[in-house]
């Protein structure tokens, strides 16, 4: 991050092209976006539709899971300078600055660790819930089966000690 700082602080924010602006504005849209200006390209004047469909086929923007394939630092200085991390001018408070925010990310990775670890607990506890409840469903269906098991040998030898009796 401190190196993305100090060379956007070489830079004039005027000094990138339209070129490079306009990739990154379409990597921030995705892959619908380059399609799409690709597809207008042939429809105004077809050399354009071609000559984009060459680019996003030599960049492999055309068969990436996304249109972002790899960041040099200039796309970093671009996103840096987008989301306010440029350097105030003061290299104790950029310091201060960069550091509070490598904490900060720091934490947020930690939190979401946590909040990972929270939701397999409650995911463990539902599904140990769960595995109770058809255990104690399966043990009270056998209990069922072995009472009328228990009434039909019942029966049974009633009905066993009755036919000699009659005969």
């Amino acid at each position: 991050m401190t190196v993305a700082l100090n060379l956007e602080a070489r830079k004039s924010p005027g000094a990138e092209g339209w070129f490079r602006r306009a990739e990154s504005w379409l990597d921030d849209r995705g892959k619908g976006a380059w399609i799409a200006v690709m597809v207008l390209g042939f429809v105004f004047f077809w050399p354009v539709g071609l000559a984009l469909l060459a680019y996003m086929i030599w960049s492999k923007r055309m068969f990436s899971k996304d249109s972002s394939h790899s960041r040099s630092a200039h796309d970093t200085e671009w996103t840096n300078r987008r989301h306010g991390f440029r350097p105030s001018g003061n290299s104790a408070f950029d310091a201060y600055k960069a550091d509070t925010l490598k904490r900060l990310m720091d934490e947020q990775e930690q939190f979401e660790t946590f909040l990972e670890r929270l939701r397999a607990a409650k995911d463990q506890q539902e599904f140990d819930a769960f595995m109770d409840e058809r255990a104690e469903t399966a043990r009270k269906a056998r209990a069922q089966r072995a009472e009328a098991a228990d009434e039909a040998d019942e029966d049974g030898d009633a009905a066993d000690h009755d036919a000699p009796a009659k005969a």
